[in-house]
């Protein structure tokens, strides 16, 4: 072999290496497409179906809580017969003869709590009492082009009602379902509903026994029922944005079920609160010492004085924190005083005098005033004003103990016989 063909051979195999060094490897075969998971329709989790309106569709569940079945203290069978005239007193007399079967119960889940234009009611929970028992109507948007429509449907449901029950909803529902029916301009129609926010009665009826009057923690205090999974109300939004996302219902299972109870509470503290706003001895199952007092504060501002004191009086005998007795004794002396029987506020301002707490500088000035005005006693006013000038100095103070020493001093005038 020549040189010439020893050196086109070298080249040869040069080259073969650099076209086997560049050389692409094959592209791997493209996948097929799959089919993409199908995503559980509502209904397969929910026993509801689609509504269809003029406005569009939405979805809608029901659920019933059957007459036998009990949340707790409360029978489902007990709410059917609650009085026509329950909601009288509570209601300050808006609301009047108005039978049971006409009442409804309000809660809706938003995706947001604080309220606002950009807030969405993406289910509203209406409950009801009805021979076979509780129910709920659950109206709910899968998106939010179904909000149209999901109005609509509920504002036809309820036309048949005459009284709106909500737990707060006077300040959150009720204002952000305004909101939605507007911004979509449709007629709110909460204007033919009188509406009873119960959570107003519930405070002051349990405020001053309980650390917090949340409709979850009456729920365990009063009915005694403790729920099981339950989801927090904070989460309830983020729940409802990963549905939108994924379309994925079971995610929102917890959510139906959190504001089915809701209502269902709400519908069986309606039993119970309102009983307390009428006559004592109608309310006499209410019988703790906080909430006796919080009932008296109720009728006091009433301008009910008698019912009132008929309460403090019974609530000092039961075992009070020193806090609230020493209020409760001052609140009964100021009641008696306003009734024109300072006879009877004498003795409940000299316990308070007697002993240190928040109200006894103030006890020893009402003493001072009765002594000078009632008994012409300057000596004795005298010395209740440098008493309740000791704990708490005034110029008003510093003025009527001057006043008494001036009239002490002045030579008494002889009486003509």
């Amino acid at each position: 072999m020549t040189d010439f063909q020893e050196q086109l051979a070298h080249l040869r195999k040069r080259i073969a290496r650099i076209d086997k060094k560049y050389t692409r490897p094959p592209k791997p075969p493209t996948p097929k497409p799959q089919s993409p998971i199908p995503v559980p329709a509502p209904e397969e989790w929910l026993s509801g179906a689609e509504v269809f309106t003029p406005l569009g569709v939405h979805y809608e569940t029901e659920r019933l809580y059957e007459r036998h079945r009990r949340h707790g203290s409360v029978g489902i069978v007990d709410l059917e017969g609650l009085s026509h005239d329950l909601l009288d007193p509570i209601s300050n007399g808006a609301i009047r003869g108005v039978p049971p079967e006409k009442w409804c119960f309000l809660d809706t889940e938003t995706t947001g709590l604080m309220g606002g234009s950009g807030t969405y009611a993406f289910l509203v929970g209406v409950g009801r009492i009805t021979p076979q028992g509780f129910r709920v109507r659950q109206f709910f948007m899968r998106d939010y082009g179904e909000e149209a429509s999901l109005l609509a449907a509920l504002t036809e449901h309820l036309k048949p009602f005459e009284v709106l029950i909500t737990y707060n909803g006077r300040t959150f529902d009720q204002p952000l379902l305004e909101t939605r029916f507007r911004m979509l301009r449709q007629r709110p129609p909460f204007t033919s509903l009188e509406h009873l926010d119960l959570l107003h009665g519930a405070r002051r009826l349990w405020n001053l026994r309980f650390d917090s009057c949340r409709l979850v923690e009456l729920e365990n205090q009063i009915l005694g029922v403790e729920r099981q999974g339950d989801l927090p109300g904070e989460l309830i939004p983020y729940v409802y944005f990963e549905y939108v996302r994924t379309q994925e219902i079971f995610r929102l299972m917890p959510v139906f079920h959190h504001n089915a109870i809701d209502i269902l509470t709400l519908a069986c503290l309606t039993a119970i609160v309102p009983r307390a706003f009428h006559a004592p001895e109608l309310a006499a199952e209410f019988s703790h010492g906080a909430e006796m007092i919080g009932l008296a504060r109720w009728w006091r501002q009433a301008e009910q004085h008698e019912n009132a004191l008929a309460l403090f009086r019974q609530a000092i005998e039961k075992n009070l924190s020193d806090e609230l007795l020493f209020r409760t004794l001052w609140d009964i002396a100021t009641l008696e005083k306003k009734l024109g029987r300072e006879q009877a506020a004498l003795p409940v301002l000299t316990d308070l005098a007697s002993s240190p707490n928040p109200w006894r500088a103030a006890a020893f000035v009402e003493l001072a005033k009765y002594y000078e005005r009632r008994e012409r006693n300057y000596a004795l006013a005298l010395e209740m004003t440098r008493s309740a000038l000791e704990l708490e100095s005034s110029d008003a103070l510093e003025r009527r103990a001057g006043r008494l020493e001036k009239r002490m001093a002045a030579p008494k005038t002889p009486r003509l016989l």
